[in-house]
C-alpha cells in the first residue's frame, strides 16, 4: 500500500473495516469457504503488487480504484451460498455508511468501484454478463465521470479485466500445491460439489484461464516475484497429473481390470501401525471440517466400539484405498447446532463422512461401504444412523431409506441426517 501511495489514514482503516467485518459476519479466517478474508486480502495484495505489468497503463487514481474494489469484491455477508452474489455485494457497499463516508474521505466515485467488481462476475459469459454489463452500463450513466467519455469507459473494462484474472491467480500465485489443493477442497466443500468433481473442475478452471486469458495472465505473472510464477504453475501441473491418474483408474475400473472390495477389518489388523497411518494418510485428504476425532484418531481405531470397515483394490488383502468408520453418537462432539433427541439414548450410531483417496471418488466404493456399515449398525442393535451428507444427496434418499433432515446448514449445504436401521 505505501509503495503505492496508499498510507493515508482512510485506506488503513478501509483495510482494518474490511477485516472486523468478514470476522464479524462469521467470514475470517475460521470460515471453511473460499470466499473467506484471506482471499479478499490475497486478491487486494497481488492487485497492488502487479499494478506494474504492461499490458494496461494504470495512473495513480486507477491504483486506488483497483485497491478499494479489490478489497469488497466478494463482501456478502448474508450469503446462502459461499460464492457471493455480486448484487449483494453492490448493495452492501452502497448502504454501509462508514464504508461510504470512507469512500467519500479519498474522493473516489462509488459508481466506478461497482463497475470494478461487476466485472469480476464469474464466468464472464452467458447469462451472468449479460446481466453484469446491463448494470455496467447504469453505472456509467449515473457517474458524472464517464458518463460522456467512452474511452474511459473501456479503460475502466480493462481495470475490471485485470481484477478479473488477479481474483483467479492471487490464491495460487501465494502458495505450494497443498495450499492449493485445500483451496479446491474449501471451494468444492463451500460450494457443495461431490468429491469426484474437484480435480475435474481445478484442471478445466485453469485451462480457461489460460486459454481465453492468454495474454492478461502473462503480464500479470511476468511482473509477479519467481516464486510466486512458480508456485502458480506447479499447481496447475500437480492438478493435471493427478487428473490424469483419475482418468487412468476410471479407464482400469470400466475394463474390469479393477475391483473395489469393501471388507470388514478384523481387531487385530487395526492394532497395526501401518494399518492406522495407511488410514489416517488417506483421513487427511477429507476437507478439514469432515475430519472427525482428528487428535484421538489412533486410539478410536484401535477401540473395538467403532466400526471400521475398508475399501481394497481386487481383493481382501489389497492396497486400501478408502474406509468408513464411525461409533456410538455420544462418542462424538458435533456441531453446537445440532439437537439430536437421540443423543445419550445408546440407540444411535453416528457414521463419519466417508474418506477414499483422490481418483477413487465416484465408482460406487463409497456407497458399498456404506451399505456394510449399516448392516454391521444393524447386527450390534443400532436403531438410527446419523452422519453428514450433501443436501440433495440426502433429498435422494428420502424415500429409498426413509431419511430424514435433523439439521441444515448453510452455505455450505452439507447438513446432518438420520436414517432408521
Amino acid at each position: 500500500m505505501v509503495k503505492n501511495g496508499l498510507e493515508e489514514d482512510s485506506y488503513v482503516e478501509m483495510l482494518d473495516y474490511t477485516i472486523e467485518l468478514f470476522e464479524s459476519q462469521g467470514l475470517g479466517t475460521e470460515y471453511y469457504g473460499y470466499h473467506n478474508i484471506n482471499h479478499e486480502l490475497e486478491v487486494t495484495y497481488v492487485s497492488l503488487l502487479a499494478v506494474n505489468q504492461k499490458r494496461i497503463q494504470f495512473t495513480e487514481e486507477d491504483i486506488r480504484y483497483l485497491y478499494v474494489a479489490a478489497l469488497f469484491h466478494d463482501f456478502d455477508p448474508q450469503k446462502s451460498v459461499d460464492k457471493p452474489h455480486e448484487d449483494s455485494v453492490l448493495r452492501f457497499i452502497s448502504m454501509d455508511k462508514k464504508l461510504l463516508q470512507l469512500i467519500n474521505d479519498v474522493n473516489m466515485d462509488l459508481e466506478i468501484i461497482k463497475v470494478l467488481i461487476l466485472r469480476t462476475t464469474y464466468p464472464w459469459s452467458g447469462e451472468l454478463k449479460k446481466s453484469a454489463e446491463a448494470q455496467i452500463k447504469q453505472c456509467f450513466d449515473k457517474s458524472g465521470l464517464t458518463r460522456n467519455d467512452l474511452v474511459y469507459q473501456e479503460h475502466i473494462m480493462e481495470m475490471g479485466s485485470y481484477l478479473s484474472v488477479v481474483d483467479r491467480i492471487s490464491g495460487y500465485a501465494l502458495g505450494d500445491f497443498t495450499k492449493a489443493m485445500e483451496m479446491a477442497k474449501m471451494n468444492a466443500h463451500a460450494l457443495a460439489w461431490r468429491p469426484s468433481l474437484i480435480i475435474r473442475s481445478a484442471v478445466a478452471y485453469f485451462e480457461e484461464l489460460l486459454n481465453k486469458e492468454t495474454d492478461m495472465v502473462k503480464a500479470i505473472l511476468k511482473v509477479l516475484p519467481k516464486e510466486m510464477r512458480k508456485n502458480f504453475f506447479d499447481t496447475v501441473l500437480s492438478f493435471m497429473k493427478i487428473r490424469q491418474q483419475e482418468i487412468t483408474i476410471q479407464a482400469d475400473y470400466a475394463y474390469e481390470n479393477l475391483k473395489l472390495v469393501p471388507t470388514i477389518e478384523c481387531m487385530s489388523t487395526r492394532e497395526d501401525p501401518k494399518f492406522i497411518s495407511t488410514l489416517y494418510e488417506i483421513f487427511l485428504e477429507l476437507p478439514t471440517p469432515l475430519q472427525f476425532e482428528k487428535e484421538n484418531f489412533e486410539r478410536s481405531i484401535k477401540n473395538p466400539q467403532i466400526i471400521i470397515n475398508t475399501l481394497r483394490l481386487n481383493d481382501k488383502n489389497g492396497e486400501i484405498v478408502g474406509f468408513s468408520k464411525g461409533g456410538p453418537l455420544e462418542k462424538y462432539k458435533l456441531r453446537e447446532e445440532i439437537r439430536d433427541e437421540n443423543y445419550g439414548l445408546g440407540n444411535t450410531v453416528f457414521l463419519e463422512p466417508l474418506a477414499l483417496k483422490m481418483g477413487y471418488w465416484g465408482l460406487r466404493g463409497g456407497s458399498e461401504m456404506r451399505h456394510m456399515f449399516i448392516m454391521q449398525s444393524h447386527s450390534m442393535k443400532y436403531k438410527y444412523m446419523t452422519s453428514f451428507a450433501l443436501r440433495d444427496v440426502i433429498s435422494g434418499r428420502i424415500d429409498k431409506e426413509q431419511a430424514e433432515f435433523v439439521t441444515l446448514f448453510d452455505p455450505e449445504r452439507w447438513d446432518y441426517y438420520r436414517i432408521k436401521i
